[in-house]
């Protein structure tokens, strides 16, 4: 015969419980997490949007050739020398396709007229322009839209909408502060 009461371990019940508490605790916490993890994506994104914002002045001022037209410009390959065509201003995390970062994809957009670009720049720059970070899925990688022009502005689309085609549609967005 076997002696119960000398029997060491947990019974069915109390193992049933423990799980029991550890679901709950699970199902407070997990919904936090993905709101922490949300507003970190956004963070992230306005980041990206002030990089990509700092990068055009710069390639403006460096190579003369206005305002950069697209984030391919920006971009570059490492180790190549930096052109007007390839100034390699940002990572190419953003710069190359599918130009995504952190539940958002990136765009530029130059726009207005086209400048005169100088000797040695295939790609003319433009007078204005346009930036933009849109969450891949909104409400899960993020739940606002960021956008920026030439004014350096960084602007948000609670809704979560798509980019903005125009510095006018960026500048009637709600300012970040």
């Amino acid at each position: 015969m076997i002696n119960r009461k000398n029997q060491k371990g947990f019974s069915l019940i109390e193992l049933l419980i423990v799980v029991a508490i550890i679901l709950i605790i699970a199902a407070i916490a997990i919904p936090n997490l993905l709101r922490a993890q949300m507003a970190a994506h956004e963070a992230s994104a306005v980041g990206s949007i002030r990089t990509l914002n700092t990068s055009t002045v710069t390639y403006q001022s460096t190579y003369g050739n206005g305002f950069a037209p697209n984030l391919t410009v920006l971009g570059g390959t490492a180790g190549a020398a930096a052109t007007c065509d390839a100034a390699q201003l940002v990572d190419p995390t953003i710069t190359a396709a599918p130009n995504q970062k952190s539940g958002y994809t990136f765009s530029l957009v130059g726009l207005g007229t086209p400048v005169t670009p100088p000797a040695g720049c295939g790609t003319p720059g433009t007078n204005t322009y346009v930036v933009a970070g849109v969450p891949i899925t909104v409400g899960t990688t993020g739940q606002r839209t960021f956008c920026s022009d030439e004014s350096g502005v960084i602007r948000f689309d609670p809704a979560g909408g798509g980019a903005p085609a125009t510095d006018t549609a960026c500048e009637g967005l709600q300012a970040l502060q």
